[in-house]
């Protein structure tokens, strides 16, 4: 059953675009800790920027480093823009889906996929000069739910996430690969319950956590949309803010689509109608991550804010804000005071940065 069920993730994500990158894909091996050997590819495109931002671009069941690399535009806006590097990993598992269910895989330093995904991180900051405060995490369905596991075991790694068509952080936790019950949308906890589940994945850390982005269509029958409700709460919960967000924005990024944002550091995006095989939405996700300006999509959208309570802890106005910090955006309540010689720069309305 579950081989005929990876069958149909493979069939539905399967990207049939495919994008050309200038160079190719680079192996690395002998990168640190490895436990479960999963492999490390990475893409540096001709005239990186010195101490470039580092995403890691993670594929989904049946996928590997190359399908996604060739899938997803990821490469090619960075031959654009210059300014990021990306590792793209393979997944050990012969199904070709992430471990995003054992204990160790879910908590800080104990092994997993996680924990080899991290060493290449920690790899790319010595030997390619990567800008340690700018590390991003992506991916889609089995990548999306690593994205989610990195997010709650390694929070001091990472500094925004975006994940496609996923579920939350746990929500696989046990003894098999696959968790029918998550799958199928039958697993429902408090906020509170989510929440503690992520702040479980690194005992202790009172550092801060990577922004989080989500993205899920309505009619997504491989992992039921009600996994979209319930990360709604987790992430929430983990940031402290209302269950209701700030603002909604209709036919965003594109038609049919809404974007609802619930401060500063959360933001989640539902898809009518659309299955499992979510576009991704590589420029937005850039522009979430900071990494370029402007808006999410190009489509007309419409406004509309909705009350809210949050009960977020002020950021503490004691010391300017260090470089490529956040210092702005929609909810935003820190300091917005840049040490010198950086000036605090609009990226977006959701998001302004110490350059």
């Amino acid at each position: 059953m579950f081989s005929s069920l990876l069958r149909v993730i493979s069939l539905s994500l399967c990207l049939s675009t495919v994008w050309a990158a200038a160079g190719q894909l680079q192996q690395v091996t002998n990168f640190g800790t490895n436990p479960t050997n999963v492999k490390m590819y990475v893409y540096r495109p001709a005239g990186l920027a010195a101490n470039p931002a580092l995403i890691v671009a993670l594929h989904y069941c049946t996928g590997s480093a190359q399908a996604f690399f060739s899938g997803t535009q990821y490469a090619n806006l960075a031959d654009q823009y210059k300014n990021y590097m990306l590792i793209y990993p393979t997944a050990p598992d012969s199904g070709g889906c992430w471990d995003v269910h054992t204990n160790a895989t879910l908590t800080h330093n104990a092994g997993g996929d996680s924990l080899g995904v991290v060493s290449m991180v920690k790899y790319a900051i010595a030997n390619y000069g990567v800008d340690a405060s700018r590390v991003f995490m992506t991916g889609t369905s089995s990548g999306a739910m690593m994205t989610n596991v990195l997010a709650g075991a390694y929070p001091d790694v990472f500094k925004a996430g975006s994940a496609f068509s996923g579920v939350p952080y746990a929500c696989f936790a046990g003894a098999g690969l696959w968790n029918n019950e998550c799958a199928q949308g039958q697993t429902t906890k408090t906020a509170q319950q989510w929440g503690d589940l992520v702040r479980s994945g690194y005992p202790g850390y009172t550092g801060p956590r990577p922004k989080m982005q989500i993205w899920h269509g309505t009619s997504d029958t491989t992992l039921n949309y009600h996994n979209f409700g319930e990360a709604v709460k987790q992430w929430t919960n983990v940031f402290g803010y209302s269950t209701t967000a700030s603002q909604v924005q209709t036919n965003n990024p594109l038609n049919g689509w809404t974007r609802s944002t619930y401060g500063p550091n959360f933001q989640a995006i539902s898809a009518q109608g659309v299955g499992h095989d979510l576009p991704v939405q590589a420029t937005d996700v850039l522009t979430f991550f900071g990494l370029i300006g402007g808006g999410g999509g190009g489509t007309p959208t419409t406004t509309t804010a909705a009350p809210t309570t949050t009960t977020a802890t002020p950021t503490s106005t004691a010391a300017p804000i260090e470089h490529y910090w956040q210092c702005g955006g929609l909810g935003y309540t820190g300091n917005t005071v840049c040490a010198a010689p950086y000036t605090c720069t609009v990226i977006n309305v959701y998001y302004s940065q110490c350059l």
